[in-house]
């Protein structure tokens, strides 16, 4: 996969595209990233990509010329899914990514100030946020989506059970693991762990992915109770 993003600072992404899981992943030719500055692409002496909304009203908004000549010297002619980083999108999740990281080429433009011009929507496929809040710019979601698809693109995480077995791949939060030693500080590993029974440790790690995914996010469990299968979890539950 190629992403390509577009940014107005784009010394933001150098640290983390080229550490951990992204660093890997790109030296090994799995991921291929280019970050441009949407700077670079105006028609004006001050390099200037933002200016004051028509009507009035606080802040402002990235100019059309940039990000368009910026998309078309990016492009230059070949397909992409475009992408616009921003608080009006539809929210992040584990679908949206693997539905994205089919996609042979990204083009990820990060938001900034109050928004766009609107006419840049001409040429944006689809709006992505990543939550229900407000960031100074769209170079923050940028890194999280990169990450996000990242992982799902086979070879990235080195065991295609990891990216099986995370949080959401199910609908459900991930189970608790443990690792040596077996007891800490008086907390102990549940003994079902340790007595290497497969299928006796598959139930409980789904029965405590449920009880997990009870305690903190009730709300994707909204399927299988419509089906008819009450979960709930105990006062006392610990995990």
């Amino acid at each position: 996969m190629r992403i390509d993003i577009l940014t107005l600072f784009p010394e933001m992404f150098g640290g983390v595209f080229s550490a951990s899981m992204l660093g890997r992943a790109q030296a090994g030719g799995l991921v291929e990233i280019h970050v441009h500055n949407i700077r670079d692409y105006t028609d004006n002496k001050h390099k200037k990509a933002d200016d004051y909304p028509f009507g009035g009203g606080a802040g402002l908004i990235l100019m059309a010329q940039p990000i368009f000549d910026c998309m078309d010297a990016v492009l230059a002619g070949e397909p992409a899914r475009r992408i616009l980083l921003t608080p009006r999108g539809r929210t992040l999740n584990q679908k949206i990514a693997k539905e994205l990281s089919q996609e042979d080429r990204l083009v990820l433009l990060c938001g900034h100030y109050e928004g766009v011009d609107e006419r840049v929507m001409n040429i944006i496929d689809d709006e992505i946020s990543i939550g229900d809040y407000v960031l100074t710019g769209g170079e923050l979601p940028a890194m999280v989506l990169a990450d996000c698809l990242s992982r799902l693109i086979p070879g990235v995480l080195g065991s295609e059970e990891s990216a099986a077995d995370e949080s959401f791949s199910d609908g459900m939060l991930e189970y608790p693991q443990y690792t040596r030693p077996a007891s800490f500080r008086g907390m102990d590993v549940p003994e079902v762990l340790l007595n290497g029974h497969h299928a006796k440790i598959q139930a409980w790690r789904l029965e405590q992915a449920r009880l997990k995914t009870a305690l903190n996010r009730p709300d994707l469990l909204k399927e299988e109770t419509k089906k008819g299968e009450v979960i709930e979890a105990p006062d006392d539950a610990w995990l």
